[in-house]
């Protein structure tokens, strides 16, 4: 029975979060929104088909771990210390405001707790990683000023949710309750001392022994050319050091698959890990918002609307006021202050994770839950439209308060100076191409277009031509091909040319199909075995296509009439003939 309640609730989660999240992305909102929905429709709350909730949260912390694993993956000291000046300060200012805020209205206005109103108010002090990403991206801002500073900012935001989440277990017992301290307070101190060492215990153990094994246990697998042993490696490490954290540091698995994420990601394979094993992260952390969306109860929020309105309001007024004036006083414009403040002005998965641990320990109350779902709903819906206001709102701004305007925009050269340099790198004058495998065929084409002032990234699979470009400084990136992410790594928006040079690449046409959709003017050359593959990938768009079969024809052609004697002209003559009868794409099929 217990098998097919397991199947049931993973079958009716995935069709209804499958369903919403559709709507909500052809409606133009984040598809998190469905997924949150689709949790309130399959949950014992609503009518119809129930889905068990203890399933799907056990489910849902698979989800958890993956989600902390991708955001390890991802993170990178260097694009953090690029916006330092900023972010950290900002992300300090405003998550104390949040938390602040809240705790002073839950505790005067409701009645709570000191240390459930501040808990409540750190989770809603983070925004969603995936939410601002696609916010920037959609309106063309992610790898500009403003997109390298909200980054910075929510990188900075998420490492101290992380923090939070090792310390909460250690100060709140399981035995609190209401929102009540287990420890005393003369013993907090201590306990986060002891916290803060397991925590360097598990980072040193990790960074160290990690670093060393987990590069060379991924390279032996690389080796073995097998995608699902890599895929299974990887997931391996990351719920084998996540579990291994909480079990012998006493810390979250969250930090332990955060840490885990890092090392990965330090490592040749961080692309590869992001393109071939994450997907499995996406449907468990689609049974993460699923999960959240089930604990949502109506008849709580009926009760208790104006949680919500005063949630929203620190979502909607009190962090963007705090992100807004911290960024103008660190001297930059004000479109640029606008936009920030807004992007950051919702919440999500962080959020999530931090309420679901605040309620398992009993930090918060029921109440608290129904409200952070719906303010998510409501804010992550709000978002998007609200960022494509910000122009309209600049201009209100300055036919209210010119002067102010003027001043603010006045002063705030010197801050963009410095960002929009380390945002916006010195480019290159050189032609970029990109160069898919690097075999003997790839060599030789790789080292003409040097040799011709190409700026030229290598595209490549094979671990140790990978670590030997790397060892010689050349720009190499270890990715399959058909990966969009690996296409986008390695730079095909921005290129002009894209060489696909080895015949034994599969799916070759879907390497075109999507390297056509990403630069619909980049020229592209692929080399095939056979004759008849090169009417499918002229079809998908490649310019120029040569063939093993054919080319061995020109040759031998070549060579018997030479040793007839037949003059330059005539051989010139013969090869155009038959490239066009072997090449032309009016041929007949072989």
């Amino acid at each position: 029975m217990h098998n097919i309640d397991l199947i049931l609730t993973l079958t009716g989660g995935f069709v209804a979060a499958l369903t919403f999240g559709y709507i909500t992305q052809r409606i133009g909102i984040s598809p998190i929104i469905g997924y949150l929905f689709a949790g309130i429709v399959v949950s014992p709350h609503t009518p119809g088909f129930n889905a068990d909730p203890e399933l799907a949260e056990q489910l849902a912390e698979v989800g958890v771990i993956l989600l902390m694993f991708g955001v390890g993956l991802q993170f990178h000291f260097k694009e953090l210390l690029a916006v330092k000046r900023i972010a950290v300060p900002g992300a300090v200012v405003q998550s104390l405001t949040a938390t602040v805020l809240s705790a002073l209205i839950l505790h005067y206005g409701f009645g709570w707790g000191w240390p459930a109103g501040v808990v409540f108010g750190l989770a809603v002090s983070v925004a969603s990683t995936v939410v601002l990403i696609r916010v920037l991206a959609d309106n063309g801002d992610l790898h500009t000023v403003t997109g390298h500073i909200s980054v910075g900012w929510l990188v900075m935001e998420d490492l101290f949710t992380i923090f939070i989440l090792v310390l909460l277990p250690a100060i709140f017992g399981a035995a609190a309750t209401g929102g009540e301290l287990a420890l005393g307070l003369g013993e907090v101190t201590k306990a986060t001392g002891l916290a803060s060492l397991k925590i360097g215990a598990l980072v040193a153990f990790t960074f160290i022994v990690g670093g060393w094994v987990i590069p060379r246990l991924l390279t032996g697998i690389a080796k073995t050319g097998s995608r699902e042993l890599f895929t299974l490696a990887v997931l391996a490490i990351a719920l084998g050091i996540a579990v291994g954290s909480a079990k012998v540091f006493g810390v979250s698995m969250a930090l332990g698959a955060f840490l885990a994420g890092m090392v990965v990601g330090r490592s040749d394979f961080s692309l590869r890990a992001a393109t071939e094993a994450l997907p499995m992260r996406d449907a468990f952390a689609v049974l993460f918002f699923v999960s959240v969306g089930m604990l949502f109860n109506w008849q709580s929020l009926l009760a208790n609307p104006w949680l919500v309105t005063a949630t929203m309001f620190v979502i909607l007024v009190g962090k963007p006021a705090a992100a807004l004036a911290i960024v103008i006083l660190m001297r930059y414009p004000l479109r640029v202050a606008l936009s920030v403040a807004i992007v950051l002005a919702q919440i999500g998965e962080f959020s999530f994770i931090l309420a679901t641990m605040s309620r398992q320990l009993n930090i918060i109350p029921e109440s608290a839950t129904n409200a952070m779902v719906a303010s998510a709903i409501l804010s992550i819906t709000l978002n998007p439209l609200t960022y494509r206001l910000i122009p309209r709102i600049e201009r209100g701004t300055e036919r209210l308060f010119p002067g102010l305007v003027r001043w603010i925009n006045k002063r705030a050269s010197g801050g963009l100076a410095g960002e929009a340099a380390a945002a916006h790198p010195i480019a290159s004058d050189k032609q970029r191409a990109i160069v898919v495998g690097y075999g003997p065929v790839g060599q030789i084409v790789a080292r003409l277009l040097r040799e011709n002032d190409f700026d030229l990234t290598i595209v490549e699979l094979n671990v140790d031509t990978v670590q030997r470009l790397k060892a010689e400084g050349v720009p190499v990136v270890y990715g399959d091909a058909t990966r969009i992410d690996t296409l986008m790594q390695a730079g095909v928006p921005d290129a002009r040319a894209l060489v696909l040079s080895a015949s034994s690449i599969k799916d070759g046409r879907e390497v075109v199909r999507q390297v056509r959709e990403l630069n619909p003017d980049i020229r592209i050359v692929a080399r095939t075995a056979y004759l008849r593959e090169l009417e499918a990938l002229r079809d998908v768009g490649a310019d120029g296509i040569f063939s093993g079969e054919g080319e061995v024809a020109l040759a031998v052609t070549e060579h018997i009439l030479r040793d007839f004697g037949a003059t330059p002209e005539q051989i010139d003559r013969e090869r155009e003939r038959v490239h066009r009868e072997l090449f032309s794409p009016n041929r007949e099929p072989a």
